[in-house]
């Protein structure tokens, strides 16, 4: 069985109700956006999102709590497009997860890759999630749920994202590496103090952790945290250029087995309702449906 059809413990959807789900990649990412608001779209959007929502709809850290929240909003079936009151208010790494979830559940290989997004602010890498899904040939494809939505004015398709314009976290590290790029233009623009390279080390670490079936919260921590790039050790730098160096799904396997970089039974988590400030420990379930047994 493909690694990347067993759902993990994020993405366990429970006890889904497969009848009348597409199967189709791009029809599930179309409904995902249908369940979903990302919680700060509500002016994009012109449906202003509960600050309760914003806040606590995105701790959710497995597709059950999502989808229970979804059911305790709104009775309709999942493939029935929801109004926005009805919607679970999530991040990006929300609509991927769901959209990984749906895609596994309906027999295609998936997984979420965190990284850097070039289409929400000209000339800036925002922080970003999407899925990737195999296709028949053996090749990966990135899609994006979230902006499959005319408010956003794309100039390529969200059902193929080309990797120029979404850059997993380890195509990132090298591009700065490399000085093809600026480390000061990837991080989270609305937050002029989160960007650098250390970010970039962030996400690639978070990166890796999803491809292994460890699919956690964007503000998750483990490890050495660093916050900017002096803290940066020349182990540091030789550690995530070994991360950003794998390709195959076996290279991320094997990068993982290094106890420095696999994440561990209790991590540390920045609450979002404490703006991001206060460390929570948190810990993480570990079931042997994981794409790492």
């Amino acid at each position: 069985m493909d690694l990347y059809l067993k759902q993990t413990p994020y993405s366990d959807p429970g006890e889904l109700d497969l009848d009348g789900l597409p199967r189709d990649p791009a029809e599930l990412a179309r409904l995902v956006r249908d369940l979903i608001i990302h919680r700060g779209e509500g002016e994009r959007l012109g449906h202003p999102v509960p600050e309760d929502r914003q806040l606590d709809d995105p701790e959710s850290r497995y597709v059950r709590e999502i989808l229970r929240i979804l059911r305790e909003r709104g009775d309709g079936p999942l493939t029935a497009k929801r109004p926005y009151d009805e919607r679970f208010a999530g991040t990006c790494r929300d609509f991927s997860l769901l959209l990984c979830a749906l895609l596994r559940a309906t027999g295609t290989p998936a997984r979420i890759r965190c990284g850097f997004a070039a289409y929400f602010v000209e000339g800036y890498h925002d922080d970003h999630w999407v899925t990737e899904y195999r296709l028949p040939d053996g090749r990966w494809r990135l899609v994006d749920a979230q902006v499959l939505h005319p408010a956003y004015e794309l100039s390529f398709d969200p059902l193929d994202v080309p990797r120029d314009r979404f850059l997993v976290a380890g195509d990132a590290w090298r591009a700065c590496r490399e000085g093809g790029a600026d480390p000061g233009t990837f991080g989270v623009w609305f937050h002029g103090d989160l960007d650098g390279l250390w970010y970039i080390r962030t996400n690639v670490l978070l990166d890796l952790a999803a491809v292994n079936g460890v699919e956690l919260l964007p503000w998750d921590v483990w490890g050495r945290v660093v916050r900017d790039d002096a803290g940066l050790t020349e182990e540091d730098l030789a550690l995530v250029d070994a991360v950003a160096a794998a390709r195959t799904d076996d290279d991320f396997r094997r990068v993982y087995e290094d106890p420095r970089l696999a994440v561990p039974d209790e991590v540390m988590s920045y609450t979002a309702r404490s703006g991001y400030r206060e460390l929570r420990k948190v810990s993480l379930p570990r079931m042997p449906s994981s794409p790492r047994a």
